[in-house]
């Protein structure tokens, strides 16, 4: 027996029990929890259940026992009263029908690419849904290029996506490398030429001294075989050359000391990298004052954070800074001695790669292994001022790596076990990140060129002070980017900064121009890159500003639901297909790429349908249309591309303006808009063009000054807009250029009708017989009308030249004949 909303009562475990016993006690623990009384008819399984007992339940079995007098009475009342009655009743029978489930499919799961296997692996962080997320920050030395901006703004694209599309708890650490031999060594040059400049030398000593400069500089410029680094180092010695000689002339000349010391100036501007190299390299081991290693770092953090604010790049949740973790790197440094992979040498301290790669639970270089013993890569790493023959020869092996320098005159230093000294390069983000994440994080990122010898050490390093194998799960490394195919970088001095790029385009602009490539591959910065980022941002606003304009039409609370039809059901079709392409697209290496395309493509949908719509006099629906653009903006938003708390589209108004600015202004002109297009009915029907002018002149000069857009459109209300008044007096801009264009062919299409008429007039004038004697150089003869018998030469004119010739005589005739009727009539 089973109730409504039971299950069937099933029977085959009984079948599998021998002893009557046994089967008794099944049967009754099985009906302890089933309503079997329910009802009055009988299952076939009810019969076939009973069939199996030999004798009825023992009392002790309640259940059992009430069970089988219910089927054994219903049993009995069937039976005499219809003979197929238990066909009848297993027809009857009150259960639920079997259900059908969906066979669905698995859902997507993220996959990112991970250097440590070059290929794209399933994301499964190690707690659940929380992200431990380490990032190598700047080194502040210099100003933050776009080459920086590659990483930050990628790995912040990454990083919102994680957060905000696929709902895990990111937890970002970021370090600033505020100790370096880069930072070093440009402190002490910094500190050396302010000093130089501070003591005004003659023009003299500084025409000597840059002399003596550049010798050093010519020989590092012949020496140096890598193309780019050669090319940067030609461009010095062309500008140096080009300021050295204007000086020169002027004191051998004796000109007047204004201009040998305008020249001066000249040539210690162009000539300040090399002149401070020189200095440095004169003086540098004099510079000892800690301080001055400080002041330079702090400054250029400084302008970074304020960079990466100025480009919506979210602050990390931790940073740290090499300079605040010193005691950390020592005890980290000390532990891996002690674990058997560090030794000290001439007071530093050596990472010995030989013995943690001969070890059977470590390898070394594990996401470059075939870059071991690159000599050019490993100096890079160690750094410009630890690459000296007395350095290197303190290493066991040409792949060891520095934990610990001992400081040599020059440089700032810190007490350690071993003397005075600083940290090397790669120890410090491993100290800081296991600081802060401990012995294992899920995501580590930077740039490609960070692989190694970097990343590759910090592992190395990081494994052996935690002795395990998985110091980071998924290592993830940004592309480069390149300016017309070179690498941007510092030390080449090819770089565009930040504060430039933004000076050209938006924080929105450069953001989508990443958005639309692969965040691992290289991405070449240009004008063209910058033009496909600039018409897909106004692509969409379009979008957006067309259907702001649709949600502002009247609607009572019952007509925003509208019958959907069939244009209607297959713009949703698109749209889920378009949403569900996006998510793939997301899922795979998160490729943004193609999820903005997969987004334009859903808004080139969009306004086939309202332009459908629109010229079949019909209005758009409202909500399936806001649905679209609602989703389009919470991903603009998941992508960092859209600020503030606008639900559609891109925020009005610039810094400092209310946020809600368009609600705010909006009714009013609307106001003014349904105003002006009453006064335009008036002034069409009533002919009075200088009113027509004034509205036309109210959309094309006033408004677009203020922000303001309308979009007249025939037989349908006028759209208004509100879009950024650069952007609109831009528009306008090149609107007056267009139509400049369009009245000069003009002009130039009149003048040549013109002058084909005065042509055509002059041609009219001349009478049939005179045509041709003008031709004095091809024909010599002429008949008594002017038609000509010979040529030049005076030869008789062939027959079929003569038949020629005769169709161009009697059309000038015909033409000559029109001029003078012409001439007749007056005209």
């Amino acid at each position: 027996m089973a109730g409504s909303g039971e299950l069937a009562f099933d029977h085959e475990f009984l079948m599998h029990i021998s002893e009557d016993i046994r089967r008794m006690a099944a049967l009754d623990e099985y009906l302890s929890s089933r309503s079997y009384l329910a009802g009055f008819t009988v299952s076939r399984a009810d019969l076939e259940a009973l069939e199996l007992l030999r004798e009825p339940p023992s009392p002790q079995h309640v259940h059992a026992l009430r069970w089988y007098r219910h089927i054994s009475a219903l049993r009995e009342s069937h039976r005499g009263t219809a003979g197929p009655g238990i066909e009848c009743c297993a027809k009857e029978k009150r259960v639920q029908p079997p259900w059908s489930p969906p066979t669905g499919a698995e859902p997507q799961r993220l996959r990112l690419y991970n250097s440590l296997t070059r290929s794209k692996e399933v994301f499964v962080p190690q707690s659940g849904k929380k992200v431990l997320w380490y990032c190598c920050g700047p080194t502040v030395y210099d100003a933050s290029h776009m080459g920086h901006a590659r990483s930050y703004i990628s790995f912040d694209i990454l990083r919102r996506i994680l957060m905000h599309y696929f709902d895990y708890d990111v937890f970002y650490c970021m370090n600033v490398t505020d100790i370096d031999d880069k930072i070093i060594k440009r402190a002490r040059q910094n500190y050396l030429l302010e000093q130089y400049r501070d003591r005004n030398p003659a023009p003299t000593q500084v025409l000597q001294d840059v002399l003596m400069a550049m010798k050093p500089f010519q020989a590092k410029l012949a020496e140096t075989t890598e193309p780019d680094k050669r090319q940067m180092l030609e461009r010095q010695d062309a500008a140096v050359a080009a300021a050295l000689g204007p000086l020169q002339g002027a004191v051998q000349d004796s000109a007047a000391d204004t201009v040998v010391q305008s020249h001066a100036q000249v040539l210690l501007d162009e000539a300040k990298d090399v002149l401070s190299d020189w200095l440095d390299s004169q003086f540098g081991s004099q510079v000892t004052e800690n301080s001055i290693f400080s002041l330079l770092p702090k400054y250029w953090e400084g302008e970074y954070h304020k960079d990466m604010d100025a480009l919506n790049v979210l602050p990390p949740d931790v940073l740290t800074r090499v300079s605040e973790y010193v005691p950390e790197i020592v005890e980290f440094v000390k532990k891996i001695v002690d674990n058997g992979f560090g030794y000290v040498s001439n007071g530093s301290v050596y990472f010995d790669t030989g013995k943690f790669d001969g070890g059977d639970k470590h390898s070394y270089a594990k996401l470059v292994p075939e870059a071991v013993g690159d000599q050019k890569a490993l100096q890079e790493g160690e750094g410009d001022l630890s690459i000296s023959a007395d350095r290197l020869s303190e290493k066991r092996s040409q792949s060891d790596f520095a934990l610990w320098k001992t400081s040599k005159p020059g440089e700032p230093s810190w007490d350690s076990p071993w003397g005075k000294g600083r940290p090397g390069w790669h120890i410090e983000c491993s100290a800081m990140a296991g600081s802060i994440l401990g012995e294992s994080m899920d995501i580590h990122g930077g740039g490609f060129d960070l692989r190694f010898p970097h990343h590759d050490n910090e592992l190395a390093q990081s494994e052996a002070f935690f002795n395990n194998d998985h110091w980071v799960r998924y290592f993830l490394h940004t592309g480069h980017l390149t300016i017309a195919g070179c690498k941007m970088s510092k030390s080449l001095k090819n770089f565009i900064t930040i504060k430039d790029a933004l000076s050209k385009h938006t924080a929105r602009q450069l953001r989508l121009a990443f958005l639309m490539h692969s965040w691992k591959d290289t991405l070449d910065y240009s004008s063209n890159t910058m033009e496909s980022a600039i018409q897909y941002e106004k692509f969409l606003n379009e979008f957006f500003l067309n259907v702001k304009d649709i949600l502002r039409g009247p609607a009572d609370i019952t007509g925003q639901f509208e019958k959907w039809e069939g244009p209607e059901m297959e713009l949703n079709q698109s749209f889920y297909e378009r949403k569900a392409a996006v998510h793939e697209a997301l899922c795979d290496n998160i490729d943004t790429r193609t999820a903005l395309e997969e987004m334009r493509s859903l808004v080139g949908q969009s306004n086939t349908y309202i332009a459908g719509r629109k010229s079949a006099k019909l209005a758009p629906n409202r909500m399936l249309l806001e649905g679209i653009a609602l989703y389009l903006t919470d991903m603009l938003k998941t992508f960092g591309a859209i600020e503030g708390t606008e639900s559609v589209g891109f925020p009005v108004g610039g810094d400092g303006q209310d946020a809600d600015l368009e609600s705010t202004v909006m009714p009013y002109l609307k106001v003014m808009s349904d105003f002006r297009e009453g006064v335009r009915k008036i002034a069409r029907e009533q002919k009075v063009t200088e009113v027509l002018q004034l509205c036309d002149e109210v959309r094309d000069d006033t408004l677009p000054e203020l922000g303001v857009r309308l979009e007249d459109h025939e037989g349908l209300p006028t759209v208004v807009k509100l879009v950024d008044r650069e952007t609109l007096l831009k528009e306008k801009e090149e609107k007056r250029k267009v139509e400049e264009e369009k009245r000069k062919k003009k002009e130039e299409a009149l003048k040549k009708k013109q002058d084909q008429e005065r042509a055509r007039l002059a041609k009219m004038k001349v009478h049939p017989s005179e045509m041709f004697r003008a031709e004095a150089d091809r024909y010599s003869s002429f008949d008594e009308t002017g038609f000509p018998t010979h040529d030049a030469e005076g030869k008789e004119i062939s027959k079929g030249q003569t038949k020629k010739l005769r169709k161009l005589y009697e059309a000038q005739e015909k033409l000559h004949k029109e001029y003078l009727e012409a001439t007749q009539n007056g005209s």
